[in-house]
Formats: structure tokens, C-alpha cells, sequence
């Protein structure tokens, strides 16, 4: 019993494995924060595993202007990474920032530390690229499916059936009963669209291993430009009567224009409040839920530096519970991409008022 467990925490290290993890378990101690933080924060390597000591990694390129002439400089993190470790604290003047989440920073002249501009190809990257080549080929793979049918051909089955049930439900119930007969056809492609980014993204997060692991959606950045882009839909291509609810509403005139034009402030605020809701609903929520995991696994390490028998016993435990999270993970990786759709939708349709006759 005691070598299953053994065996289950050794997955589970290697599931959530950083360098830090490492040199924690190494040194005799646990950073939980290091070991949460450390695997939800972006990199400019993707680590895979740590085999006798060494770290296998994906290098990946950095791309930056640097401060001191200006010029655009391309190489790879296994550079900076290795001048680090062999002590000389910086490659050329570029080094890793651990006060500033690990970014990258120059050594000015004057010995002052600036952060460069910075468009390296990290972690979150690679992933963004990944998910979109994992949906060209499910799509190219359907619209093959389709090309060889007709209109009295059988309904799909299998796996291009689940395809086609997942596009009929967000278009048809969810686009076109938001937002409306007359206006919901400009908006379907990119609502579809955000919907299995981040639903793929979100089940890719979840494995532990390349290709999958990164959090891209408990990145705010990421989650900031997906509601900026509804933002964007919204108020781009809002029609006049939505236009006039912002502006001059159908309320007593002292709300709307005197002494103060109350309601027009609250409707201008209310225009940067609901994508600000899209962007820390989807963050906060694909954030905890990793959070949780990871600190689930990290009871397992420090109960074992405490005790042999108390660690195998909340092992088992921690083991059950991270489970019973990854399968709650699964359901909130589709919950969170269809409320996303849903509150854009109806953002959209809300900018699309149709005007009442009396």
C-alpha cells in the first residue's frame, strides 16, 4: 500500500513539477506559494520534467528591443537560463526578474535595471497557437465530412455529431435568442469562435503534461483582450436607439440633464463595468479552480516531511479530492466558456434595442 502511494505522489510531482518544486523538495522544504504560483505563471521555457537533478525544457524565443541601442535582439531562453544557473547572473545584460514574476529585464549603464520591450514567444503563447491548430484541424475535419454530403444525408455521428450538436446549441439557442432574428448573423463567427477558444483552451489547461498545462484563461491579459473584442462588438456597431438609452434615456428630465446628468454617467460607466465582468469572471474562476488543485497536491509533500503514516493517509485523500476537482474542472472548462458566450451575446443584443411604436 505504501508503494502505491509512493507511486501516486511521484505522479502527482511530476504533474505539477516546476524547477522551484524541485529545488524546494531538494532543499527539505515546501513553498506552497512558489509551487501555485510558480505553475500558473507564464515562462519563456515550457518545463516538462526534472530527470536526476537536470530540468528538460522547451526552449523558446525571446524577442526584444533593447533599451540601451534600440536595436531588436531574437535568442533563446536556454541562454539566459543557462547563464543564471552557472552564476554569472545575467546573459550579456538580460537577466530573469524574480521580483517582477521572472520577466525579463536589462542592466542600463549607470547600473540601473529598466524592462525592455518586450514580444518573446513564452509559454501562453505557444499554447494560444496550439489550441488554434488543434480547432483548424477539428474544423477542417468536419467541413471534409460535409463536403462529401447532401442535404438528405443522415445526421452526423460520433465525433463530428458532438461538433455539430455544440455549434447548433451556442448558435441557436444561445446567438440568436440573445441578441436576435434580424441582428445575430454579423456576431455568430466570432462568438462561435470565442466559444471553443476558450473551451479548448480551458481542457488543454487542465492536463499536466505538454502540450497541455498552461493557464492561459486564468491570464488576465488574455481574458482582457477577449472582452475588449466584445467591448468592441458592442459599442462599434450598437444602432441609435442604444445609443440614445446612454445618452438620453426615457427618465425625468432632472436625471438625465439637470442639475446633473446622472443617468448618462451610469450608462457611460456601465459601458466599461459589463467587459470588465467578462474579464475577471473568466480569470477568477479558471484561476481558483488551478489554485485548488495545485494546493491539494502540495498537502500531499508537506505531510509527508511531517510524517510517514499521516502522509499516506492524507495522500489517499488529497489524491481523492484532486480527482473529484479535475472532474469539477472539466464542467466549469465548458460552464465558463458558455457564460462568457452567453453575457456577450446578450451584451451584443442589448446594444441592438428595437424601437417600440406606440
Amino acid at each position: 500500500m505504501t508503494k502505491i502511494i509512493r507511486t501516486l505522489t511521484l505522479l502527482l510531482l511530476f504533474a505539477v513539477a516546476t524547477p522551484h518544486t524541485y529545488a524546494a523538495q531538494e532543499s527539505g522544504s515546501v513553498d506552497v506559494k512558489e509551487i501555485v504560483l510558480g505553475h500558473m505563471a507564464d515562462a519563456y521555457d515550457w518545463h516538462i520534467t526534472t530527470i536526476g537533478g537536470k530540468h528538460i525544457s522547451i526552449p523558446l524565443p525571446i524577442i526584444i528591443k533593447s533599451e540601451r541601442t534600440g536595436e531588436w535582439l531574437c535568442f533563446s531562453s536556454e541562454k539566459i537560463t543557462e547563464a543564471m544557473h552557472e552564476g554569472q547572473g545575467s546573459y550579456q545584460v538580460f537577466f530573469y526578474n524574480e521580483e517582477h514574476n521572472g520577466k525579463i529585464y536589462e542592466i542600463m549603464p549607470d547600473g540601473s535595471q529598466v524592462r525592455p520591450l518586450d514580444l518573446s514567444i513564452t509559454k501562453s503563447v505557444v499554447q494560444i497557437w496550439i489550441v488554434v491548430f488543434i480547432l483548424i484541424a477539428i474544423f477542417l475535419c468536419c467541413a471534409r465530412w460535409y463536403r462529401k454530403r447532401d442535404a438528405q444525408s443522415p445526421a452526423p455521428k460520433g465525433f463530428v455529431g458532438l461538433i455539430e450538436m455544440l455549434v447548433m446549441t451556442i448558435h441557436d439557442d444561445l446567438i440568436k435568442g440573445s441578441i436576435g432574428e434580424k441582428h445575430y448573423r454579423p456576431y455568430a463567427p466570432y462568438l462561435l469562435t470565442v466559444f471553443f477558444f476558450i473551451f479548448t483552451t480551458n481542457l488543454l489547461g487542465l492536463l499536466p503534461i505538454f502540450p497541455g498545462g498552461a493557464n492561459v484563461t486564468g491570464n488576465i491579459n488574455i481574458t482582457f483582450f477577449l472582452a475588449l473584442c466584445t467591448m468592441l462588438a458592442i459599442n462599434l456597431f450598437g444602432n441609435k436607439e442604444y445609443w440614445k438609452e446612454i445618452f438620453w434615456p426615457d427618465v425625468p428630465i432632472f436625471l438625465k440633464a439637470y442639475p446633473v446628468p446622472i443617468m448618462p454617467f451610469i450608462e457611460l460607466f456601465g459601458i466599461l463595468t459589463k467587459p470588465f465582468a467578462l474579464m475577471v469572471r473568466l480569470f477568477a474562476n479558471m484561476m481558483a479552480g488551478h489554485a485548488i488543485i495545485l494546493s491539494f497536491t502540495a498537502i500531499i509533500f508537506i505531510t509527508w516531511q511531517i510524517n510517514a503514516f499521516i502522509g499516506s493517509g492524507l495522500t489517499l485523500l488529497s489524491f481523492c479530492m484532486i480527482l473529484f476537482m479535475n472532474c469539477l474542472e472539466l464542467l466549469v472548462a465548458f460552464v465558463q466558456a458558455y457564460v462568457f458566450t452567453m453575457l456577450s451575446a446578450a451584451f451584443i443584443g442589448m446594444a441592438h434595442p428595437e424601437h417600440e411604436a406606440h
